[in-house]
């Protein structure tokens, strides 16, 4: 087995591990390409979305740990073929940068079977956001493969979310017990995570002290307005690192991408 095929079968921690090392780097970009929002001069190739994408890619893999293209943007012929063409590309020149479908898949187990063989084996994901409504034992599909990456949404930022995250269940909030069901009983394999938004640093800090080590992705810094200190202040661990911040339309939508990057980069780094 070669160096890149080695490196695209690595369990999710060592490949983040291994790329926090590499790049020096927690940042995640959000490649949330919407036809709408290119430039117009990317529309002269026969795929705007790729050629966005792989622009956006040459400009910013230096400071960043993983992409995490939103599938919502992706769901047309077209947007499909550009969503394969970028993963093809990052397999081929950055082969050890994580990859996190942003998909929030929750079905029967079953349904969940196609969406795995979708992600993971047709387009070569490293991980992919997932919702626990179904419980346990629907996302199993998900879970048995050991090497890939399960990132549970936990307490997210979005208005209206307190409806249901915020409900009491044995008297503490149902985000909590999301936090400690996951990583006490679903993470067998090592391979799990959680989703907490940037706007929400005090239950970061408390949902850290529920799952010690286990990394978090964190959402809404940037156009979200979340807090880069106090993400960094309640949300590292023992290690100061095991949070993986997300920007996406601050970064890749500005004039500069490769400047923004950089710069977010480097205030991350400063509180570590």
């Amino acid at each position: 087995m070669g160096q890149k095929a080695w490196i695209l079968r690595m369990h999710i921690l060592d490949k983040l591990a291994q790329r926090i090392e590499k790049a020096n780097s927690l940042l995640c970009i959000g490649l949330d390409s919407r036809l709408d929002k290119i430039p117009q001069s990317f529309y002269s190739d026969p795929h705007p979305q790729f050629a966005f994408n792989r622009w956006i890619i040459e400009q910013t893999h230096t400071y960043t740990l993983a992409y995490k293209p939103n599938l919502a943007f992706y769901e047309s012929v077209s947007g499909y073929q550009a969503l394969e063409k970028t993963l093809a590309y990052l397999h081929e020149y950055h082969p050890d940068i994580v990859t996190i479908a942003d998909a929030k898949r929750a079905d029967i187990g079953s349904t969940n079977e196609g969406y795995v063989h979708s992600i993971f084996d047709e387009l070569g994901f490293d991980a992919i956001t997932l919702n626990p409504y179904l419980g346990y034992t629907a996302l199993l599909p998900f879970l048995e493969r050991k090497e890939k990456g399960c990132i549970i949404l936990c307490r997210t930022s979005n208005v209206g979310a307190d409806e249901f995250q915020n409900l009491i269940v044995e008297d503490r909030p149902l985000w909590q017990y999301v936090a400690e069901r996951v990583s006490k009983h679903w993470n067998q394999y090592h391979n799990c995570m959680l989703v907490v938004g940037a706007t929400q640093p005090s239950v970061l800090k408390q949902v850290r002290h529920i799952v010690g080590d286990m990394p978090i992705l964190v959402p809404g810094i940037g156009a979200q307005g979340g807090d880069l200190a106090a993400v960094l202040l309640n949300g590292l661990d023992s290690q100061k690192r095991g949070i993986i911040i997300n920007a996406s339309r601050s970064i890749i939508f500005s004039e500069n991408p490769a400047h923004q990057a950089q710069v977010l980069q480097q205030q991350i780094n400063a509180y570590r």
